[in-house]
């Protein structure tokens, strides 16, 4: 394909098709890199290099885990290992959710198969009593499994993972934590360049959860994160209007709420819906009323670690973009000292340090050495 084919059949302009190719560009739009992808007839993953999953041996880490949410042990009821007690279950589930908060996906990949193997054995040898518990746990587990797969670039046994929670999650009579799966699961389509059925998945939810009349925080917040995820999946599908009325919304809500908190492993509060609307300002390539949104933001945000540093990353995008190179790498060296296993796996900033890359011109910078440490070659 010519770089005018390219373009014609991603819908992108040819001078974007042509500074990619040469290297002159990094920090497209992630819908114009996914219109590429699929125009390539591969996924994003493939088209940005697969550098940032750790290398690891066969029959450990990314494969592992892959293994792990594959197993076909259940539909042969065979199903091998130490059953985990309910206490450590919760445990267990409660330290991954940690670790994944953290961005220690690397420790991750070692940690979760065993703990799917102890789970499942659960499930598996739970009575009456304890089923429904049981189920609940091993739907925890395959979620942050979930998660942790798309940060790895493994779309597909992410999908399989959420799913998997999902159906478990059915069997029981939380509609909350169920929703908070499919938002999930919404998010993840997203990623994998989906965005309209991501916005499926996500406004179907909300409207199933509405609150009406006297509805508690923790209600509130599982409907305004719906409502943040529909605004972040319609901004990578270039709908503007769209994006801006769901953030609406969710501000609405999130005042009602009247601060930051967590559910269900999902943040949602006023700070929430700063950071998303800041990261639909950079999506949009609006990078102005990106930093402008962003000055709103309080010093200590009450969001998670793995939060607060990728709204860093959204900062220097949009700082890298209007030529502000020292604010952009102050932004993430500052998240790098937070979080330098997050940092090492994030598409963003390896493509905002290659950008920042391409207009240095000195040997030895703290860029170049920040470069060296996440793997990005000019």
């Amino acid at each position: 394909m010519t770089q005018d084919d390219l373009a014609a059949a991603a819908g992108v302009s040819t001078d974007l098709v042509r500074k990619l190719e040469q290297g002159r560009r990094h920090t497209a739009s992630i819908g114009s890199l996914h219109r590429i992808a699929s125009a390539l007839d591969v996924d994003l993953g493939e088209l940005l290099g697969r550098d940032n999953i750790p290398e690891v041996a066969p029959d450990a880490g990314v494969v592992a885990l892959r293994h792990a949410v594959a197993d076909v042990g259940d539909l042969l009821g065979d199903v091998d290992g130490e059953p985990l007690s309910l206490r450590d279950a919760e445990r267990s589930v409660t330290y991954l959710w940690g670790a994944y908060w953290g961005g220690k996906y690397e420790e991750l990949t070692g940690l979760i198969p065993q703990a799917l193997i102890g789970l499942r054995a659960l499930l598996h040898t739970a009575n009456t009593t304890t089923r429904a518990q049981a189920a609940e746990q091993l739907a925890w587990g395959y979620w942050v499994a979930g998660s942790t797969l798309i940060h790895l670039l493994q779309p597909d046994a992410a999908f399989m993972a959420i799913r998997r929670a999902i159906d478990l999650a059915g069997s029981g009579d939380d509609a909350l934590f169920a929703a908070a799966l499919k938002g999930s699961l919404s998010w993840q389509l997203m990623v994998s360049g989906r965005f309209t059925d991501a916005e499926r998945v996500a406004i179907g939810t909300a409207e199933a959860i509405e609150p009406h009349g006297q509805v508690d925080a923790q209600g509130l917040s599982a409907y305004g994160s719906l409502l943040v995820t529909a605004a972040t999946a319609a901004a990578r599908d270039r709908r503007r209007a769209q994006a801006k009325e769901f953030l609406q919304s969710a501000g609405e809500v999130a005042q009602r709420v009247g601060f930051d908190r967590v559910d269900y492993e999902t943040p949602f509060g006023p700070c929430q819906v700063t950071m998303q609307t800041v990261d639909v300002h950079v999506v949009t390539e609006d990078y102005p009323a990106a930093l402008d949104v962003a000055a709103r933001m309080p010093t200590n945000p009450g969001l998670p670690l793995a939060a607060r540093c990728r709204h860093l990353t959204d900062r220097a995008c949009a700082h890298a973009n209007l030529g502000q190179q020292d604010q952009a790498l102050a932004l993430l060296l500052t998240a790098e000292g937070m979080a330098p296993d997050w940092i090492r796996h994030q598409t963003l900033v390896r493509s905002v340090v290659a950008d920042l890359l391409a207009a240095e011109r000195r040997k030895s910078t703290p860029l170049r050495q920040l470069a060296k440490r996440i793997g990005v070659h000019r």
